[in-house]
C-alpha cells in the first residue's frame, strides 16, 4: 500500500491490507465475483469495499456478494456507513463499532476520506488484544501497601519500564499466538465465513466479565479480603452471565445465520465467560501472593490468557458442532 501518511508500529494504518476485495460504485455483482475468480491473492475475502475515485462508499460482506444475482448493483448490497478508523487514531472505539455493526473488518480511511485498506479479522484481534490490555492495566492498580504504592509512583524511567516490559512481552507472544489459533482454523473459517463476524464479540465479552472480576478481586484484596471468600461467588456469576448472554444471542443468531452458529455463539459465551471469571480471580491471588505488584502484571496477563482461551473455545466448539 501506498501512502503519504506515516503509519507508526501501533497506528491503525500499521494493522490495515490492502490486498483486499475492491469493487467500483458502478460494479455489479456479477463483475465483482469475475474479478474474484483467479485474480491477485488476497490477504482477506470476507468483506468487499465499495470506492470511487478512491474513496470509500461502504462495505458489502462476502456471503451478500455471492448469494446475490449477477445483474445486481454492488451498491444495493454495502452497508454505507461502515465503521471505520483513521489512520493513526485509538482503535477502541472503532473496534465497539465494528462489533455493533456486526462487520468483521475494519475500514482505516484517509483525512480526505481516501480508502487506505481494511484491518482483516486476524489483525483485528490484535487490535482488541492491546485495547483490552490497556484497559485492564488501568483497573487494575492494586498495591498490597501504601508504601509499595509510593515507592511505584516515584520510581525512574529505567525501572517503571522493565516493570512493566516483560509482561507486554508475553501481551505480544499471546497475540502472535491467537493470530495462529484464528490461522490453524482457516479451512474452517472459509467453509463458514459466518464464523469470523462473531470472533470480536466472543472476545470483547469474555473480557469484559473478567474485567469486572477481576477489579472486584483486585478491591477486596486492598482491604483485606481473600479471594477464597468471593470465588464461589464469582464462578457462579461469571458462568450466569454466560448463559443469559448466550440465551439471548442465540435467538438473534438463528434469525441472521442460523441454527448451528447460533449454538456454536450461545455455547462459547457461556463457557468463555465461566473461564474468564476464573482466570479474573486465579492471576491477581497468585500475584498478590508471589509479592508481585498486581497493577503491573496481573491486567495484561489475564487478558492474553483469557482471549487466548476464548478463541481456542470458540473455534473447539465450532469444531465439534461442524464435525
Amino acid at each position: 500500500m501506498t501512502s503519504s501518511i506515516s503509519a507508526s508500529p501501533t497506528s491503525a494504518l500499521a494493522f490495515a491490507s490492502i490486498r483486499v476485495p475492491i469493487a467500483e460504485v458502478g460494479d455489479s455483482v456479477g463483475e465483482v465475483r469475475d474479478r474474484l475468480v483467479g485474480g491477485d491473492r488476497l490477504e482477506s475475502a470476507t468483506q468487499i469495499a465499495v470506492v470511487h475515485d478512491g474513496r470509500l462508499h461502504g462495505l458489502v460482506r462476502i456471503e451478500e456478494l455471492l448469494s446475490a444475482a449477477r445483474d445486481v448493483p454492488v451498491t444495493s448490497l454495502m452497508d454505507s456507513d461502515p465503521p471505520i478508523i483513521a489512520p493513526s487514531m485509538d482503535q477502541e472505539a472503532a473496534a465497539g463499532k465494528a462489533v455493533n455493526h456486526q462487520e468483521s473488518s475494519l475500514a482505516v480511511v484517509g483525512p480526505d476520506g481516501r480508502f487506505l485498506g481494511l484491518i482483516p479479522p486476524h489483525r483485528m484481534l490484535a487490535v482488541l488484544l492491546e485495547e483490552h490490555r490497556e484497559d485492564m492495566a488501568r483497573l487494575s492498580g492494586y498495591l498490597h501497601q501504601s508504601a509499595g504504592a509510593r515507592a511505584a509512583s516515584r520510581e525512574g524511567l529505567s525501572l517503571r519500564f522493565w516493570h512493566r516490559f516483560p509482561w507486554l512481552l508475553v501481551g505480544l507472544v499471546g497475540a502472535l499466538a491467537a493470530a495462529g489459533i484464528v490461522a490453524s482454523f482457516e479451512r474452517g473459517l472459509a467453509s463458514h465465513l459466518e464464523l469470523a463476524f462473531f470472533i470480536p464479540g466472543i472476545v470483547y465479552i469474555a473480557d469484559a466479565v473478567g474485567t469486572q472480576t477481576e477489579t472486584l478481586v483486585v478491591r477486596g484484596l486492598s482491604v483485606g479480603i481473600p479471594v477464597g471468600g468471593v470465588m464461589r461467588r464469582e464462578l457462579l456469576t461469571g458462568l450466569s452471565l454466560g448463559v443469559v448472554l448466550g440465551l439471548l444471542a442465540f435467538p438473534a443468531v438463528t434469525w441472521w445465520v442460523g441454527f448451528q452458529v447460533a449454538l456454536i455463539v450461545a455455547i462459547s459465551i457461556w463457557a468463555a465467560s465461566t473461564v474468564a471469571a476464573g482466570v479474573a480471580m486465579a492471576l491477581p491471588w497468585a500475584f498478590s501472593k508471589s509479592n508481585i505488584d498486581p497493577a503491573f502484571g496481573s491486567g495484561p496477563l489475564a487478558t492474553v490468557v483469557q482471549d487466548l482461551l476464548s478463541i481456542a473455545i470458540y473455534f473447539a466448539v465450532a469444531t465439534l458442532v461442524f464435525t
